[in-house]
């Protein structure tokens, strides 16, 4: 398992009974985690001090109940500068396991600006294209490390909240590229234009849909989409990285997807792995959903 253990800033308390406690700067939360199904004794003290419990529904959905806790806070991870805000479906705007991949392509598009001035083969920079992008965790990370990214989700509001991140990370002016876009659409678009990427980053939902009622689900889209996206890469890409949140899609699933439309052009080695977050009470590793990289 690949395991975000470099945060300062978060922290996964405990787990219990289908929820887990955590530490998000100064606040604590109780979240329902559908990983959780142990029923263990809740021994620390923040379990009865925490600042929001969100409440899961038995008809679906759930809400929030807040105990003294802001609108909005930030969180640090290294030299990045998060905000948060508790909304809808008990989300925060920021999947602190994903810190794990955001170590991994940084340290890959820093090797490579590093050899190139070695060997001064290319003064060009690193082109991302960051699909699904969210709040911009990936987006930061990749344009900290020196890359152009080209950042696309379907959501204004999230991508005017990924801007506020970047700003406060200092990189209010770093080649960053922001798009409201469909996905899928824009793959679509930037093949006809003939644009290429030398590194593709995706973190697609399990399910929703589009501004006219499309449906996307995960289980029958990722395969295509991973060969539309195969079509922006570069003659010599540096990566490949894919996350999937969906029950039931095993890691090597999505291993052998990148093997068989990734490695079969590209050469190079795909691995998948199951990401996680230790809980500091016990020890354990949470599962948090799987990803699947590739690099030549």
């Amino acid at each position: 398992m690949w395991i975000a253990d470099n945060w300062k800033d978060y922290e996964v308390l405990d787990t219990s009974n289908g929820e887990k406690l955590e530490r998000w700067g100064d606040y604590i939360l109780i979240r329902p985690d559908p990983q959780v199904l142990w029923n263990t004794p809740r021994e620390s003290a923040l379990w009865r001090k925490k600042n929001g419990h969100y409440h899961r529904s038995t008809k679906g959905g759930g809400e929030w109940e807040f105990f003294k806790l802001p609108e909005e806070w930030s969180i640090h991870y290294k030299d990045l500068k998060f905000h948060l805000k508790p909304f809808s479906f008990k989300h925060t705007g920021l999947f602190p396991e994903q810190a794990v991949n955001w170590d991994w392509f940084s340290s890959i598009i820093k090797m490579h600006y590093k050899n190139s001035a070695k060997h001064a083969s290319s003064n060009q920079p690193i082109k991302v294209l960051n699909l699904f992008a969210y709040t911009g965790g990936a987006t930061l990370s990749a344009a900290a490390a020196g890359a152009h990214v080209t950042h696309v989700d379907a959501s204004k509001g999230m991508v005017g909240w990924a801007k506020e991140n970047a700003a406060s990370s200092g990189l209010a002016n770093a080649p960053i590229r922001w798009l409201v876009d469909d996905c899928v659409k824009f793959v679509e678009r930037e093949i006809r234009r003939g644009n290429t990427y030398d590194a593709i980053i995706m973190d697609p939902p399990s399910y929703g849909r589009g501004p006219k009622g499309e449906v996307w689900k995960m289980e029958d889209c990722i395969f295509s989409l991973i060969e539309l996206t195969a079509q922006l890469l570069s003659k010599h890409p540096l990566f490949y990285l894919i996350n999937s949140y969906t029950t039931g899609l095993q890691p090597a699933v999505l291993q052998y997807m990148i093997e068989t439309v990734i490695v079969t052009q590209f050469g190079g080695n795909a691995q998948s792995s199951e990401i996680g977050l230790p809980v500091s009470s016990n020890g354990l590793i949470l599962p948090c959903g799987a990803s699947g990289r590739w690099t030549p």
